[in-house]
């Protein structure tokens, strides 16, 4: 199965927060790690990941800084900040919260 899934609001913060979890990472690299844990389910568009990679900057919950990818390019690397990795503890509590809370709701019966 690969249809692609539509993120609900919010949610990409979180999945870029953990993906940065694992270590620093330019936004291609980002973009194509949640695309192969997520076995193609998850695919986030430049238009839609630039902009959060920056809203996350400005929080303080990543940095970033130049550096040269894999394939001898200049790129932005970003890395989780102390404040981000307590903001991906917050958001990720929230998220199972919820899904336990959505689940209860759909199994009633």
């Amino acid at each position: 199965m690969t249809d692609r899934l539509e993120l609900p609001q919010g949610t990409l913060d979180l999945l870029i927060l953990r993906a940065l979890s694992l270590g620093p990472m330019h936004g291609w690299a980002i973009s194509e790690r949640l695309s192969q844990v997520s076995k193609a389910r998850v695919r986030v568009p430049q238009g839609s990941l630039y902009p959060a990679l920056h809203r996350l900057e400005r929080h303080g919950w990543i940095k970033a800084r130049w550096g040269t990818s894999d394939n001898n390019r200049r790129a932005r690397f970003y890395d989780l900040t102390a404040s981000g990795k307590k903001q991906l503890g917050t958001e990720t509590d929230a998220w199972k919260q919820l899904a336990q809370a959505v689940t209860l709701v759909l199994d009633m019966s």
